[in-house]
């Protein structure tokens, strides 16, 4: 027979003494360290990884500055003399190394054909591809916020219907036939818009709206279709939970419900599928600048690539591979932002 005493046993088990704010921020830190490290182990490899591919495929392509320059009647000094100019005659592996540093130093390369800077000239172009795909991102954002929470909301009614109608049919157009299809439209029917060319900010401000507008538009088209495909998604399912039940159960209002307790934790797929549109906007400029006749970063990549351009083939690579990472680091860091539980889960 046991000789425990009642008393002894149904005494309740200790409470656990709450943690003190310097522990609570000492394991916070410690948290974000974790995700330091584990975000550098896995940026870094990538980060060599990918440039290392950037640069042998350079180097493979067999290319040389020496025809280009001097002429497919140059004589061997003439051509060891170029080659020597641009580090050609170094060692594959000496050539790469020498490239890396360069690129942590702001150093891309100069270009063979025009002797310019490779980091001036994509200075130049990017500023042209940045304000449409970051116009053409808050638009997606925008629209397929609004679209995806409509959509959750009236889930199931003709609302609900016609957005995913909507997002299905968009998100099959390529950007080309939207951009042909916004000129048509807006600049020969309704004669409202300019139908190509650029103009800086600074110079006239109201212009450089009206001539990367419809560019903005026809990239954005996807980002919206898939925002709020996700979104929608991610709504429905959150609003099912046990605790949004809870939350209407206390009386908290509908505003507070559908975008403290419910869009926190249902934007996970948004959030996922924007980090993967964000490069993309980048990539589809290409497109969509030749057929706005738009100097930005993407022409100069197409362009380079069919004049045999390596220095700024790769530098335009390596920018590319620079965006991709930020913005997925970037991503990671709004959904741990977003979604406190995550995190909770990652401390001790």
């Amino acid at each position: 027979m046991s000789t425990l005493t009642t008393t002894q046993r149904w005494s309740p088990a200790p409470r656990p003494q709450p943690r003190s704010a310097s522990a609570v921020r000492r394991a916070h830190a410690a948290t974000a360290v974790r995700w330091l490290l584990s975000t550098v182990a896995i940026v870094v490899p990538v980060f060599v990884f990918s440039t290392l591919i950037t640069f042998l495929l350079g180097a493979a392509s067999g290319l040389n500055p020496a025809a280009g320059i001097a002429g497919d009647e140059a004589s061997p000094e003439t051509i060891a003399r170029i080659n020597a100019e641009f580090g050609l005659d170094l060692p594959v592996w000496q050539q790469y190394a020498n490239w890396m540093a360069g690129i942590f130093t702001g150093d891309l390369g100069i270009s063979w054909f025009n002797k310019v800077p490779v980091s001036e000239l994509i200075g130049q172009r990017l500023a042209v591809s940045a304000s449409v795909a970051g116009l053409a991102l808050v638009i997606g954002i925008v629209l397929g916020v609004l679209l995806g929470l409509l959509a959750a909301l009236k889930q199931g009614t003709w609302i609900d219907r016609t957005v995913t109608a909507f997002t299905s049919i968009v998100s099959t157009l390529p950007p080309f036939v939207l951009s042909i299809g916004l000129i048509i439209v807006f600049s020969l029917w309704l004669r409202i818009l300019p139908s190509a060319g650029y103009v800086p900010p600074s110079e006239n401000l109201g212009r450089w709206f009206s001539l990367i507008i419809m560019p903005a538009l026809a990239l954005s088209v996807d980002v919206v279709a898939d925002i709020a495909r996700q979104l929608r998604t991610g709504m429905v399912e959150a609003l099912q939970q046990n605790y949004i039940t809870g939350a209407v159960v206390r009386g908290l209002s509908r505003p507070r419900i559908l975008f403290v307790h419910a869009l926190r934790n249902g934007s996970s797929p948004a959030l996922a599928i924007l980090g993967m549109k964000i490069p993309a906007l980048i990539g589809g400029a290409v497109v969509t600048e030749t057929i706005f006749t738009m100097p930005g970063f993407g022409t100069l990549s197409a362009t380079s690539a069919l004049r045999g351009d390596v220095p700024i083939v790769q530098g335009t690579l390596v920018v590319a591979i620079i965006f991709v990472l930020i913005s997925s680091v970037l991503i990671n860091i709004v959904q741990g932002g977003l979604q406190p539980a995550s995190r909770r889960r990652n401390q001790p």
